[in-house]
């Protein structure tokens, strides 16, 4: 791996850190694509998915422990809400990840392009239709509630190698708690959940024929790139208006996976 490899890899977990943390992501809606499209597949069952997978899951780590701490020290992060949210959304995600890793690349690349396609629709509706938000002293919901939204995202990330962002901020609103909380619970959810998706991924990889240390030399880089963003993407979030931006970062990957597949 070349010096340019490298820096690329660090630029890239620089965007994706930067996205992550600034609307409560973990960062593997943007590598995922990115590292299909440049780095593609040898193979019709794209078994390089998984190691592209697992990368950006060890990745998800950084991204979400960098931003929770930062929403901490804002007061954002809700822990009434953590202590069911954790457990379910880890759970989750061993089932997830042991879902994918017993199916084709392919399987898991064609699911992880029709998720971005519903984000995209759903990123469209509420920019045109402005989901409520609610006050920042709205009661925390009954804890079944957040373990069943913690179990879904997390089986649903465990099989698309995604930290579960995308999927628990919205659904976490829905349960009527603050943006701001949910952008900080998802944060502080995603980085212990994401260890132990990662986990369970590597260990998966050799026995796919597939090897750890190739997945090993995607993260660390990105990781080390998504250190600074993450960061930068977390402040950001508590200064910025959302909505238009992620419309925005929507549709470019709309157009990135339909390129990802093809």
């Amino acid at each position: 791996m070349d010096l340019t490899q490298i820096l690329f890899r660090v630029m890239l977990g620089v965007i994706a850190g930067s996205v992550g943390g600034l609307a409560g992501l973990g960062g593997s809606i943007i590598m995922i694509p990115a590292l299909a499209m440049f780095w593609g597949y040898k193979d019709d069952d794209k078994t390089e998915h998984h190691i592209y997978m697992a990368a950006a899951m060890a990745v998800n780590v950084v991204v979400a422990l960098s931003s929770s701490i930062l929403h901490a020290k804002k007061g954002a992060a809700r822990k009434d809400v953590l202590t069911s949210l954790i457990p379910s959304m880890a759970g989750g995600m061993i089932i997830g990840v042991l879902l994918s890793s017993g199916s084709k690349g392919g399987w898991s690349l064609f699911a992880f392009a029709g998720f971005i396609w519903l984000y995209c629709i759903y990123n469209i509706v509420t920019t045109i239709k402005k989901v409520p938000d609610y006050p920042e002293d709205n009661p925390s919901p009954p804890p079944w509630k957040i373990i069943t939204v913690g179990l879904i995202v997390g089986i649903i990330s465990g099989y698309l190698g995604i930290g579960g962002g995308i999927l628990l901020v919205p659904l976490l609103s829905l349960t009527k708690l603050p943006l701001r909380h949910a952008i900080a619970g998802s944060a502080g959810a995603m980085w212990i959940s994401s260890i132990v998706g990662a986990s369970m991924k590597f260990y998966t990889l050799p026995g796919l024929g597939l090897s750890m240390t190739e997945a090993l030399y995607f993260a660390l880089p990105m990781g080390a790139g998504a250190l600074v963003g993450a960061y930068l993407g977390a402040m950001l979030a508590h200064k910025l208006k959302l909505p238009h931006l992620k419309l925005i970062i929507a549709l470019i990957l709309g157009i990135a996976s339909v390129r990802m597949i093809s």
